[in-house]
C-alpha cells in the first residue's frame, strides 16, 4: 500500500511538472528532463508557496528585501565591469548546471552557491558579495554575461524551492534582448529587476550587438508554514549545495560537480556513438534511465 502511494505521488507530479503553464516541453522529452526528477519535491514547493500560482513572474515587492540590491544597481555595475575577465565559462567539466549554456558562449562569475560566499568573490567585488551577506534569502547569486548574437534554447530549470532575480546592469536596453517564461517576454534595462518562476518553460536571445551583463540571484521560495520553510531550507542546503561550482582553484567544488567530469565523460561516449548508430544510442539511452526509475521507485515496493 505504501509503495502504491509512493509510486503515484511520483506519476502525478511527473504530469504536474510537465503541465505547469501554457508553454511546454515534449513529453518524451520532459519525461527524461532533470526538472523530472525533482518533481516530488518541486510539486511541494509550488503547491505550498505563498506565491500566486500559476505565474510565471512575481510582483518585485512580494521581496521587499531585494530593494537594497535594485538600489545599488550602479556600484554592482562597476564591479561587475571591473570583473569581466574573471566572468568566463567554467575552466573544466565542474558546473552541471550550466554545462549547456558554455556551448552557446553564456558566461558566469559566482559571488555564492547555497553557502558561503566564494573566497574568489570576496576579494573580487567585496561590495556586492558583503550586500548578498546581508539577506538571508538570497541563496545563490552571480554575474551572468549573454554575447551578442546569442541564445539559450526552452528548457525548465530543475529546482522549485527558489524564484529567480535578475537584475539589469550593463544591457543593451533593447527589446531584441530579452527573456521569454511562459510566453511573457520581458526585455532587460540597466537598473531594472524581474523576479520569476524559473521551472516555467524558458528561452533566452541577445540579436543586438552588445554582450548583456545582469546580476542573477537565486531566492528562497516563501513557504506557507514554517515547518515547510525549513524543508525548503534544508533541501538548499545540503542538495542544491551539492552543485556548487568554484570560479578559481580556491573555491568549493560540491560533490556533484567533482564527479560530472565522469558523468560528462559518459555523455561524450553517448554521443559519438549517436553519430555512428542513433538506433542503438537511443536503445541505450532509454534504457539507462528506464534504470535509474526503477532504482528510485523499485526498492519503495520492497521495503
Amino acid at each position: 500500500m505504501v509503495a502504491a502511494i509512493i509510486i503515484g505521488i511520483f506519476i502525478l507530479s511527473v504530469w504536474y511538472a510537465h503541465s505547469r503553464g501554457r508553454e511546454k516541453q515534449k513529453f518524451s522529452r520532459q519525461l527524461f528532463d532533470h526538472s523530472t526528477f525533482m518533481a516530488p519535491i518541486n510539486m511541494f514547493m509550488t503547491g505550498l508557496s505563498t506565491l500566486p500560482p500559476k505565474q510565471p513572474f512575481f510582483d518585485n515587492q512580494a521581496f521587499p528585501e531585494l530593494q537594497k540590491i535594485t538600489d545599488n544597481w550602479e556600484t554592482i555595475r562597476d564591479e561587475a565591469v571591473r570583473l569581466q575577465d574573471h566572468i568566463k565559462a567554467a575552466q573544466g567539466n565542474n558546473d552541471a548546471g550550466f554545462n549547456t549554456f558554455f556551448k552557446r558562449g553564456w558566461k558566469r562569475f559566482y559571488l555564492k552557491w547555497y553557502g558561503d560566499a566564494h573566497p574568489s568573490a570576496r576579494e573580487l567585488c567585496p561590495f556586492t558579495t558583503e550586500l548578498v551577506s546581508q539577506i538571508p534569502t538570497i541563496k545563490a547569486a552571480m554575474f551572468a554575461e549573454l554575447p551578442a548574437g546569442s541564445h539559450l534554447g526552452k528548457h525548465r530549470d530543475p529546482y522549485a524551492g527558489s524564484v529567480r532575480y535578475h537584475l539589469g546592469l550593463a544591457t543593451p536596453n533593447d527589446d531584441r534582448c530579452f527573456i521569454e517564461v511562459d510566453g511573457v517576454r520581458h526585455s532587460w534595462r540597466d537598473g531594472e529587476a524581474v523576479l520569476f518562476d524559473e521551472t516555467y518553460v524558458h528561452w533566452a536571445q541577445n540579436d543586438t550587438e552588445q554582450t548583456r551583463i545582469i546580476f542573477f540571484c537565486d531566492i528562497e521560495r516563501p513557504m506557507k508554514w514554517r515547518w515547510a520553510q525549513a524543508v525548503n531550507h534544508w533541501v538548499g542546503a545540503t542538495l542544491m549545495s551539492a552543485a556548487s561550482s568554484p570560479n578559481d582553484e580556491n573555491d568549493r567544488t560540491g560533490f556533484i560537480n567533482r564527479i560530472f567530469k565522469y558523468v560528462n565523460s559518459v555523455r561524450d561516449a553517448g554521443q559519438n556513438l549517436k553519430k555512428r548508430n542513433r538506433t542503438l544510442y537511443y536503445w541505450v539511452k532509454h534504457s539507462l534511465i528506464v534504470a535509474i526509475f526503477a532504482a528510485i521507485i523499485v526498492p519503495s515496493v520492497f521495503f
